[in-house]
């Protein structure tokens, strides 16, 4: 059964760092493009990263590039997001997601399955 699923996340201060996983415990989606988006309640979900299935290449909002990478380790099934120098504005919810989509790609429409979210919390 195709299904993703998430860890990590938690409460940190401005400036810690925090690393999501996402597992594709039904080994389905290596041929697939994934990504990373956060939704804050209010506010549309917003795309934050994604990488193609070969890994080799990586693409990231203006917001988190260069505190933020996206990885993924195929042999174990799992997507990373390693989130450094993070400030109370990164504070939302985190899902992955996974789509037969090219990685350039930041509509979340176009990918079709979804993680249960993590929840990210960054104090001051």
């Amino acid at each position: 059964q195709a299904q993703l699923v998430q860890s990590g996340g938690g409460l940190v201060q401005a400036g810690d760092s925090l690393r999501l996983s996402c597992l594709d415990s039904g080994r389905t989606f290596s041929s697939y493009a994934m990504a990373w988006f956060r939704h804050v309640p209010g506010k549309e979900r917003e795309f934050v990263a994604s990488i193609s299935w070969t890994g080799r290449n990586t693409y990231y909002a203006d917001s988190v590039k260069g505190r933020y990478t996206i990885s993924r380790d195929n042999a174990k099934n799992t997507m990373y997001l390693q989130m450094n120098r993070l400030s109370p504005e990164d504070t939302a919810v985190y899902y992955c997601a996974a789509g037969d989509t090219l990685p350039n790609i930041i509509t979340a429409a176009r990918y079709t399955h979804w993680g249960t979210g993590t929840l990210v919390t960054v104090s001051s």
